[in-house]
């Protein structure tokens, strides 16, 4: 059994049709481990918790583990890998989506990741990595010269595409339709999540399929 769950972007607390998911589906809680999409930014040895945004969604929702554990470059390679090889839950954390791809290849986590029966997370930048393929584009404020078509893990046969402040105008301004010709996309508005249980995919919150150039809004 699989389990995947993309989060866009919640400015408060999660949502509690969310919460009644992770209730169900975060059965095993022993070990928490999240990888940073800023992984170069740092300035203490000691990792603040507190100050992971991912980690408050799911403390003020009543979802503690035994075990938390958060990689960036703080973490050498061989004890990264070898959380996310124990973990019951891996979080790909928001920020910024090509630093945490460019991270999760040099530190050869993509595999681990990929291999592990974990429940899978991963919040705007982390559910684009997640995803099958993602965009790199001006449009979605990413620091890029040309619009670039990236390869995410590929849990799921779909693109994603997330931002807090992304919404329907943005999306109809056609950067993601030279990707939906090739594969389907998932849109996000914020306050939004995909569920993808064992294949099956349920919607939560403003979510739009573009699909070879065309978009249509998800009922939910």
């Amino acid at each position: 059994m699989s389990t995947h769950y993309y989060f866009s972007w919640f400015n408060d607390v999660l949502p509690e049709k969310l919460v009644e998911w992770l209730q169900e589906d975060l059965q095993d809680r022993q070990s928490l481990v999240m990888i940073s999409a800023k992984p170069s930014d740092y300035e203490d040895e000691q990792i603040n918790l507190e100050a992971i945004t991912e980690w408050t969604w799911l403390q003020q929702s009543n979802l503690m583990f035994d075990e938390y554990h958060f990689i960036d470059y703080r973490m050498q390679k061989e004890e990264a890998r070898q959380w996310i090889q124990n973990a019951s839950v891996i979080f790909l954390c928001g920020g910024d989506p090509v630093q945490q791809h460019d991270f999760v290849a040099e530190y050869e986590l993509t595999n681990v990741i990929k291999n592990s029966n974990a429940v899978i997370l991963g919040a705007s930048a982390g559910a684009l990595n997640m995803a099958a393929k993602w965009v790199t584009s001006r449009n979605a404020a990413h620091t890029v010269e040309i619009d670039t078509i990236q390869n995410g893990l590929g849990f799921d046969p779909f693109a994603y595409e997330s931002h807090s402040k992304r919404d329907y105008a943005s999306f109809v301004q056609g950067y993601l339709f030279p990707l939906s010709e090739e594969i389907d996309v998932y849109a996000a508005e914020q306050e939004s999540a995909i569920r993808v249980k064992d294949g099956t995919i349920e919607i939560m919150g403003p979510v739009y399929l573009i699909s070879r150039s065309k978009i249509q809004k998800i009922s939910v």
